[in-house]
Parts: structure tokens; C-alpha cells; sequence
């Protein structure tokens, strides 16, 4: 069993020159992946303050902290990383055209000579639909675009010439819907990732396998991945860390994605990395 760890770069309440450091930092730190997100404002906190769960309250305002846009960030660590896998964690399907998503995706792997990962899912920040014009609709509506763009996606991806330099393209795919968002992971994605409790994981896990056996798709192709909660993470003991890990892996996680903000301070992260080598 491969266990992989990797880091997301929140690029909110940040300067160019921190966010670089800490792209370089992940690089040259043994981690395997690397990941930002696909937002237009921060959502959450000031500089210092841990990761907030994901119903945390947002700023009040978008013109409230510092942040930059997504694809402009990976094409930047396209060519300052050398090491680790990166993509985002992930990309709105609903903020670009997805023949454009597929070139841009394409042209961004080969400039890290093969190292990209398409991260995907239907999108859910209310503020940056309306401050960009674009359609919010419903939870609904957003998931039948997603599954209308996979295919449009993957099919550009084979026309492209050059072709992306990995084939095929690792795609991520993010959210826990178990109707319709696992049935597209199990149909498109290479990596599911969700969000949960060990419990939690370990069932929408056993929904994933479901859905591919109903799809015909070998369950052992799809990597699990999640993001750490790390200011619930950043309080446990080394004891209960890896009893924490532990009880992960055993629902079936095999990819742990710790998400910092400035001060990018990655002592927590590399606390996962020596718990994967104490169980090489």
C-alpha cells in the first residue's frame, strides 16, 4: 500500500514572496504533492489562523485579506517546483470553459514535465460567483454541469497536440455526494478526495466501491485522499496523531493533504511524513 502526503499552499492573507518560500519548502521536503485552491477571495480567518472547517463563517467582506487567482499560481509552480506532483484542490468547473480548463491543463503539465494533477469539482462559494458574474444556481445544477463537462474535458485532453505528457493526466475529483458526485468519481477520476471523520471516510469509501462496481471500474484504480483538519490535527499528541492517521488509513485513505495558511509553518505536515515512515 502506497501512502502518499502532501501539502496545500492556501494562497489568502499572503504575499508572493511567502507563497513562493512555501512552494519551495513543500518541494524540497519530501512531500509528494502539492496543492492550492481555485477561489477569488479568502474564505475564512486572518493571517496566522489555522484551517477553519469547512462551515466556518467567511469574512463578511471579499475585499477583506490578500489573495491570488489559481491558474496563474500553478503555471508559477510548474516551473519552480522539480519534485512534487501539484495541481488544485480543486479547480471550479463552472469558472472556465472546460475546453479551455483542458488546454490550460495540458500546457501547465508540460511545463512541469509531467507532473500536474487535474483537480475538479462542481464549485460552492457563493461570493465568487457574484463578484465574477457567474451563475450560482443550485447544488443541483452545479453537479449536472460537472457531469456534463468530465466528458467534454478528457475528450479535448485526447485531441490536444501536443498530448499532456503523462497519459492519462491524473484527475482528482472533490465532494462526498454519494448520488451523483462518487458516481462521477468512480466514472472519471483518478483520485477521490473528501472530508470526514474515520467513520465518515470509511463509508463514503464503501460508496465509492458501489458505484464502481455499478460502472464497471476496477475500485483499486481511484486513489482516497483528504485534507487534514489541521487546527484540530495541530492539538493532538504525537501518540494520537498517529492513532489518528491510523484509524484514516484503515478506512481506506491512503493520500493525507495538510492545508496551511501564512505563516506556511509545516511542522504538523512533516509529523505525517515520519508516521509514513514508521509504517515502511
Amino acid at each position: 500500500m502506497k501512502i502518499r502526503v502532501g501539502v496545500q499552499i492556501v494562497p489568502q492573507h499572503t504575499t508572493w514572496d511567502e507563497f513562493e518560500k512555501a512552494i519551495l519548502a513543500v518541494d524540497q521536503g519530501g512531500f509528494d504533492t502539492l496543492f492550492t485552491w481555485d477561489h477569488f477571495y479568502p474564505l475564512y480567518g486572518q493571517p496566522g489562523d489555522p484551517m477553519h472547517p469547512p462551515d466556518a463563517p467567511a469574512l463578511d467582506l471579499p475585499h477583506l485579506g490578500d489573495h491570488f487567482e489559481c491558474y496563474t499560481l500553478l503555471s508559477a509552480m510548474a516551473v519552480l517546483t522539480k519534485k512534487v506532483e501539484f495541481g488544485a484542490l480543486v479547480t471550479c468547473n463552472t469558472y472556465r470553459n472546460p475546453q479551455l480548463l483542458a488546454d490550460m491543463a495540458r500546457t501547465i503539465d508540460h511545463i512541469s514535465r509531467g507532473r500536474f494533477i487535474l483537480g475538479i469539482g462542481s464549485g460552492w462559494f457563493e461570493r465568487d460567483y457574484q463578484e465574477y458574474g457567474y451563475e450560482f444556481g443550485t447544488a443541483g445544477e452545479r453537479l449536472k454541469k460537472l457531469d456534463a463537462n468530465m466528458p467534454i474535458i478528457t475528450e479535448r485532453l485526447k485531441k490536444l497536440t501536443p498530448p499532456p505528457v503523462r497519459q492519462p493526466m491524473p484527475i482528482m475529483i472533490g465532494g462526498g455526494g454519494e448520488k451523483v458526485t462518487l458516481r462521477i468519481v468512480a466514472q472519471q477520476a483518478d483520485i477521490w478526495n473528501g472530508y470526514g471523520t474515520p467513520d465518515e471516510m470509511r463509508h463514503k469509501n464503501a460508496v465509492l466501491d458501489e458505484w464502481c462496481a455499478k460502472v464497471g471500474r476496477d475500485p483499486q484504480k481511484i486513489e482516497r485522499s483528504m485534507i487534514v483538519d489541521s487546527r484540530a490535527f495541530s492539538a493532538l499528541s504525537d501518540d494520537q496523531a498517529r492513532a489518528q492517521l491510523d484509524a484514516f488509513l484503515q478506512a481506506g485513505v491512503t493520500h493525507f493533504i495538510y492545508s496551511v495558511q501564512t505563516p506556511f509553518q509545516l511542522e504538523d505536515a512533516q509529523r505525517i511524513l515520519r508516521w509514513r515512515e514508521a509504517k515502511a
